[in-house]
């Protein structure tokens, strides 16, 4: 598929998205349209994949009827083939085609139909390695809804024209380049996001974001052992560090229900076997569930200066006792730097997005970060990014990079990228050059006047380990020095214009027998 087809359609699902959703917000049709888009893709993979299996017989597994001895033996031998491979499986009648085609004949009701089939694809894993990534994963599409419609004709009415639309578009499984629709999905979940205001912030981290972080903790590297982000949202962090490299397995956790769905959808989506992602559900500071893993690369967009227990308790907690001190509970941004710099193995990178007044602020936060300097020399860069490039917020914003093992531990990188950007209708953005330019100058160390320093550990040390990067990057540009000669000489010119006007103006008046202005 080119570049151009690709684009069509992401602009065709995203039209039957805004087209269907009538008067429902974009944010809450999301969850419905991105649910049946995934449950079209799990129909036409299996149905690929169940084919493969029936090619020596020649049989068709759409054609088969399970109602039938033969037709349900065909099922069962192909569902044992299926949840062993793929992880889930539906029935030849389950299929989205058939589903669509039941729905598209006047008076077919396929609305508990379709709830008993996504029940069933869930069923189908019980049991198996997969039932973890599949457990609930449908439950934010509440097919009985009132905002789907008032009456159940017209919910079912609705509901058959999203599928009708898109059991009309190919999707190309077939074909090698897997990941257009993965593509596509993430092409929605940005169109939703750039709609849903603060609520943005907790699924999505704008793709040139994300691709710069994916590069900084892939530097170097053609392929990694695996990608941890304690704060995955909808997956896409992670997904765009395997845009970089090869990558052995994904790891994330996720507080929101409806988010963590998105992610594990999402990583299948693109391709990601059911055995090499590990998503779970739960509060990280306070319940991590990877604690004893260590990752090559660590990632993370966390909420911004979001509150957090800050139980004395925790002191005790290995992620934060070396510290002596906890960030403070109305701010949780160096209690998830604490969190990653945990999880992270010795040979990773890890790349974080934070506030500004991470860089600067005192008490606790001031404190951790001396420590990280002074006693670990783990801090590796700081990137100040333009404002406003996030969904939600335009709070200034810049990414901290974290090595255990650095090349260079004789200094600080800093980068001021505040100027690198574009301004669209709502928000700024970074382009391609803004990118590459930012990744360039940290694969480099490049120093750059008015945009990158190295600063030596002791002049970082002289600045009280405060990190605002206006003390590092010099931005200051003289104006350039005024001819006041010239400017003298332009306002007696202008003058003297000014006379023979008043003396046409005094012409015209007394011509007309009224009184001059001037």
């Amino acid at each position: 598929m080119t570049d151009e087809q690709k684009k069509k359609l992401e602009q065709k699902l995203w039209d039957i998205a805004n087209t269907l959703r009538g008067k429902m917000n974009a944010d809450e049709f999301r969850d419905y349209i991105l649910g049946f888009i995934f449950y079209k893709y799990l129909s036409e993979r299996l149905y690929i994949y169940a084919n493969s299996v029936l090619s020596e017989d020649g049989i068709d597994f759409a054609d088969v009827d399970e109602a039938t001895v033969d037709g349900k033996a065909i099922s069962d031998a192909v569902a044992e083939a299926a949840i062993d491979e793929l992880g889930y499986y539906l029935k030849p009648s389950e299929l989205f085609g058939a589903v669509a085609k039941r729905g598209s004949k006047p008076g077919n009701f396929i609305i508990e139909d379709l709830a008993r089939i996504l029940n069933n694809v869930e069923r189908s894993t019980m049991g198996t390695e997969s039932e973890d990534d599949f457990d609930d994963l449908f439950s934010d599409m509440d097919l009985t809804s009132n905002k789907l419609g008032r009456t159940e004709e017209a919910k079912n009415t609705l509901i058959a024209k999203v599928l009708t639309h898109l059991d009309e578009i190919d999707f190309e499984l077939d074909k090698a380049d897997s990941d257009v629709l993965g593509d596509a999905y993430e092409y929605l979940i940005g169109q939703f996001a750039s709609g849903a205001g603060k609520k943005a912030g907790e699924f999505y981290t704008p793709q040139e974001v994300s691709t710069i972080l994916a590069r900084i903790v892939t530097t170097g590297k053609t392929r990694i052992k695996n990608v941890y982000d304690p704060t995955c949202g909808s997956g896409s962090l992670l997904l765009r560090v395997a845009k970089e490299v090869a990558v052995g397995d994904f790891n994330g956790q996720e507080m929101n229900r409806t988010t963590y769905n998105l992610a594990r959808m999402n990583m299948i989506l693109h391709g990601v076997h059911y055995r090499n992602f590990d998503l779970q559900q739960e509060d990280t500071l306070e319940h991590p569930q990877h604690v004893d893993k260590r990752f090559e690369a660590v990632v993370a967009n966390p909420p911004f200066s979001a509150k957090w227990s800050a139980n004395p308790l925790l002191l005790n907690d290995d992620r934060y006792s070396q510290y002596g001190r906890l960030a403070p509970a109305s701010k949780a941004d160096f209690a998830f730097v604490q969190h990653m710099l945990h999880q992270l193995d010795d040979n990773g990178t890890m790349a974080v997005i934070l506030p500004h007044g991470v860089l600067f602020r005192g008490a606790a936060e001031g404190h951790i970060r001396e420590y990280i300097i002074r006693e670990r020399n783990w801090l590796d860069a700081v990137i100040g990014l333009p404002a406003n490039v996030f969904y939600g917020t335009s709070i200034p914003t810049c990414i901290l990079v974290f090595k255990k093992c650095r090349e260079y531990p004789e200094d600080i990188l800093f980068v001021d990228a505040s100027t690198c950007f574009e301004k669209a209708k709502n928000q700024n953005y970074l382009r391609t050059q803004d990118i590459n330019k930012i990744v360039d100058t940290f694969r480099g160390r490049a120093v750059e006047d008015r945009f990158s320093h190295r600063a030596m550990l002791s002049e970082v040390a002289e600045n009280d380990y405060n990190l605002n990067i206006p003390r590092y990057v010099d931005t200051f540009e003289a104006e350039e020095p005024i001819d006041l000669a010239e400017v003298a000489a332009e306002l007696k010119a202008n003058a003297a214009g000014m006379e023979d006007l008043d003396a046409q103006i005094a012409e015209f008046c007394a011509e007309l027998g009224i009184e001059a202005p001037v």
